[in-house]
């Protein structure tokens, strides 16, 4: 049996190597390696697949979270609402614009934003609601978009980990991830459902207002070559990964269900399992399964990814540590008591591995040494 890995890159890589070789090598001869032709070509085909009128690309998911921040003309200490429960990048932004990270509990079977205490988070200085589909799956976007209208707020999506999910709307129509809001962000991190060899990002609109100005603030704050018209940043999707990303891209449906296919064999091994909750699945919204993550007894969560470890099969923590316990974070005066799913998933959650490439062989294994490992406390 090959080697077991939370993502399997290369063999990823191995199925596609002609298409993908060939694509750089096009890149390299012709010596355009910004803003070549490969970046225009991806963003225009990542708009169609997704349903968008604009799609900006920069250089990574958290420079698209900032430039769109830095698109709504916001001031020192505007309140952005978010999630506690994620990866640092969301808050991170926030702070590094000297607006103030309003943190919210996450619901427990999703894991995604309350919809409910964003709404009692709200002050005279809220001005944008960031929503982030974790782990693949959609947050409650009708509701969080109807809070929004409530109250004139802007809503920007963090796709990061969603890139393909759909969201079955009450108004009749399905949309991808990252095209609700007023903007949406994604990552092109390898690790990611659609992954470059390479950082890489991109925002996503359908106002050309804000496309405009979103263009702009990732080129220097220039639509002309050194006139510079906004306070901007040096934020590109290189040529390379750009041509790497325009190959995967008619791929990614194919990724997702493979993905999908894994997650129903995880899902038919801990069926009914006492000390294992698998993932939820919202019926408004597809699932990616960018982490397959299962919920353990907190007593059982470190013992059983150290169990695994010694049978050389992967885990993650994703994320032992909330928001509100970081360090950086703790002049924001946070208090715990608020945080009571985020406190909890913190202890108890472990994504187990989950790529395109996982084999049945490969599977079974896992899941058989992680009901092992509850078998044996019996």
């Amino acid at each position: 049996m090959k080697k077991i890995q939370m993502v399997d890159l290369g063999s990823q890589y191995e199925r596609i190597q002609s298409e993908i070789d060939q694509a750089v090598l096009e890149v390299i001869r012709s010596t355009a390696f910004i803003n070549g032709l490969s970046v225009k070509r991806f963003t225009q085909n990542l708009a169609q697949f997704l349903k968008v009128k604009h799609v900006i690309p920069c250089a990574n998911g958290t420079d698209a979270l900032q430039i769109a921040l830095m698109a709504l003309d916001l001031q020192p200490g505007d309140e952005v609402i978010t999630s506690d429960f994620t990866f640092i990048a969301t808050a991170e932004v926030i702070a590094l614009l000297r607006l103030k990270p309003v943190l919210v509990d996450v619901l427990p079977d999703t894991f995604n934003i309350d919809p409910q205490a964003i709404r009692k988070a709200i002050t005279p200085k809220t001005k944008v609601i960031i929503p982030v589909h974790l782990y693949g799956q959609m947050a409650d976007m009708d509701e969080i978009l109807q809070i929004a209208r409530d109250h004139n707020l802007i809503v920007i999506e963090d796709a990061a980990q969603s890139i393909g999910s759909q969201y079955f709307s009450n108004d009749g129509n399905t949309y991808y991830s990252g095209t609700m809001g007023h903007i949406g962000c994604t990552s092109f991190f390898p690790s990611k459902n659609l992954g470059a060899y390479g950082d890489g990002g991109a925002i996503f609109t359908n106002s050309d207002i804000l496309a405009e100005k979103l263009s702009m603030i990732a080129n220097h704050g220039s639509k002309v070559r050194y006139y510079h018209e906004v306070i901007g940043v040096n934020s590109r999707l290189d040529t390379i990964q750009a041509a790497i990303l325009e190959i995967k891209l008619q791929y990614l449906e194919e990724y997702n269900q493979r993905r999908n296919q894994a997650a129903q064999y995880y899902d038919q091994q801990f069926a009914n399992h006492p000390f294992i909750i698998t993932p939820y699945r919202d019926p408004k919204s597809t699932h990616v399964f960018h982490q397959y993550t299962i919920k353990v007894p907190s007593e059982h969560r470190n013992p059983l990814q150290k169990f695994l470890a010694d049978k050389e099969i992967p885990s993650m923590l994703y994320y032992p540590v909330p928001f509100h316990r970081q360090k950086a974070y703790q002049h924001y005066g946070y208090h715990d008591k608020d945080f009571p799913v985020s406190n909890d998933l913190s202890e108890r959650v472990l994504s187990l591995p989950m790529h395109s490439e996982l084999t049945e062989e490969q599977l079974a294994y896992i899941t058989s040494n992680v009901l092992a490992y509850f078998k044996n406390l019996s």
